[in-house]
């Protein structure tokens, strides 16, 4: 027979490995949708956001709004990103330690050939009043290529 305490300490951490599953999918819809709302949702004010030597890193809400906004949206025409490979371990009952493999494709400002990125994100995810966000997140990227003489372009019906 299970015990009570057992069986919630379980529903729990199905919960949480959800929430925290939605953060990389909000991540990757707000980005990709210019939903800068979505996207912010998914950081705590406090957080940290290492990108890596190409971009740097940024800290709170307005080094978010920096990096995105005055850096990244610029950097792209159109992007679509893929997570695969969600693990989540946990830390205790409010912090977990994540990694997501990440792939984007797009078009980078002005160019009409296909661009090409493979990361991995680390991110220390925590709940705070019963909601999870990330805390600080790790890009190590393991390439960033263009694909010359492949374009993107929407079917034509």
């Amino acid at each position: 027979m299970l015990d009570s305490d057992d069986v919630l300490r379980r529903l729990d951490a199905v919960e949480s490995r959800a929430a925290i599953a939605e953060l990389a999918f909000n991540y990757c819809h707000g980005f990709d949708k210019r939903d800068f709302d979505r996207f912010l949702g998914i950081w705590w004010e406090d957080c940290i956001w290492h990108i890596g030597p190409r971009f740097g890193s940024f800290s709170n809400h307005e080094g978010i709004r920096e990096a995105v906004l005055d850096v990244l949206w610029p950097a792209w025409d159109q992007s679509q990103h893929l997570t695969s490979n969600l693990v989540i371990e946990f830390d205790g009952a409010d912090r977990a330690n994540v990694l997501c493999d990440v792939d984007c494709m797009g078009l980078l400002a002005g160019s009409t050939e296909a661009t090409f990125v493979g990361a991995t994100y680390a991110d220390k995810v925590e709940r705070r009043e019963g909601i999870w966000k990330i805390a600080e997140r790790t890009v190590s990227m393991h390439f960033f290529n263009t694909f010359p003489g492949t374009e993107l372009s929407r079917p034509t019906a």
